[in-house]
Formats: structure tokens, C-alpha cells, sequence
């Protein structure tokens, strides 16, 4: 490790040198939002990138570990939803004089918003609600994203299309099964070689002794 200085996931800033990239998980005051370790945003205060999380439902914001989430990123929570299957789509129960209380089965609910593993997004990026995004995905940016993405797929558009796979099934299979993520911090010290080679048909090989296939 360089200068023997461990990686702590706890801290707000990973490069002491600038402040303009921040750890997500130390920074989260609401419970409703869950982030693993390393995962960052480039810029600070991810929490009022999240919009409408206003605990009108039970839901969640879960984003796996390694993620890198760009400046700009919004994730739009269920909150900012209107009832569809009526004559108006007007909000009363939120405005003062109004008596209304919404009937929850009435609302387009979408659920838990989750981000897997190592997922990159791209500046700009809108989530919907509800949306679940694949460990390993890359969203391209400007992108609005309101369906799941399979994992390592490349997304981009409004609304967001699959491009392409990253690599191929086999391939895919073997990095969804060995979970570099939940490694320890040494293990994954050892793995960056591996992690950051362009050689693939190397690193499928490599993956594959690793988890006793060949």
C-alpha cells in the first residue's frame, strides 16, 4: 500500500489533496439511504441529490460499494409520484387548507431504488424511482433512467437504452460470481493488477482457477 496508508472507507475525503470527490457513506444522515464502502460522488453533499425522500413511503436508496457516481446525478425517490387514475393528478394532501389523505394502493409506487456493485454513472444522470441497476453497469451521461439495467451493460439516452454488454455471458457470470467488491481490502490490494487489465481472455482464465472452473 502506498505509503502504507490503508484505505478507509470511513473517511469524507479519499484524496486528501482536493475536496471536490467525497465518500458517500460517511456523509448519509438519512436512514432510508444505504451506500457501501468506496462508493463516491464527485462533488459533495450526495444527500440533496436525492429529491423528494420525504418518508411518505416506506422505500430505500441502496447503492452497492465502488461505485463512482458523477456531479449531477439526481435519484428521484417515489415522494415526487402524483395518482394517476384520477381526474387530476393535483397533490392536495400536501398543501396547507387542503383535507386529503391519499390512498397508498392509489399511488404509482415503484419501491426501492437499488445500485448494485461498481457501477459507474455518467455526469447528469436522472434515476427514476424503483429503478435496479445491475453491479457493473456503465449509464452514459445525461442519461434518464426509468427501467432496470442488467448488469455490465452500457446504458445512455433519454430514456436510457442498452448499447451494448460490457463483456461477454461468460464473462459476466464469472465476475458476478466472484465478487471483487466483498473481498477484503487486502485481497483487493493483491486483485488490482487483475481488475485493471486490458488482457480479458488473461483475466477470464485468471477468474475462473480462482473459483475452481478450470
Amino acid at each position: 500500500m502506498k505509503n502504507n496508508i490503508k484505505p478507509d472507507p470511513n473517511k469524507i475525503y479519499p484524496n486528501p489533496n482536493f475536496n471536490s470527490i467525497t465518500y458517500i457513506k460517511p456523509t448519509i444522515k438519512q436512514e432510508n439511504i444505504i451506500v457501501g464502502d468506496f462508493s463516491y460522488f464527485s462533488n459533495q453533499d450526495f444527500e440533496s441529490h436525492v429529491t423528494h425522500n420525504w418518508g411518505m413511503y416506506d422505500e430505500k436508496l441502496i447503492i452497492g460499494k465502488f461505485c463512482q457516481i458523477a456531479d449531477g446525478v439526481n435519484f428521484i425517490m417515489n415522494g415526487a409520484n402524483h395518482q394517476m387514475n384520477a381526474i387530476t393528478t393535483f397533490p392536495f394532501d400536501i398543501f396547507e387548507g387542503f383535507e386529503h389523505k391519499p390512498i397508498k394502493e392509489n399511488m404509482p409506487f415503484k419501491g426501492d431504488t437499488i445500485v448494485g456493485n461498481d457501477v459507474w454513472i455518467g455526469q447528469n444522470v436522472t434515476i427514476l424511482p424503483g429503478v435496479k441497476i445491475g453491479d457493473g453497469a456503465i449509464i452514459g451521461l445525461n442519461s434518464t433512467v426509468g427501467k432496470d439495467v442488467p448488469p455490465y451493460s452500457i446504458i445512455a439516452g433519454n430514456p436510457a437504452k442498452i448499447i451494448r454488454k460490457r463483456f461477454d455471458d461468460e464473462m459476466i457470470s464469472l465476475l458476478l460470481e466472484f465478487k471483487w467488491w466483498d473481498k477484503s481490502i487486502e485481497e483487493i490490494q493483491s486483485l488490482i493488477p487483475l481488475l485493471t487489465s486490458s488482457d480479458l481472455e488473461m483475466v477470464k482464465n485468471e477468474l475462473k482457477h480462482r473459483l475452481g472452473k478450470s
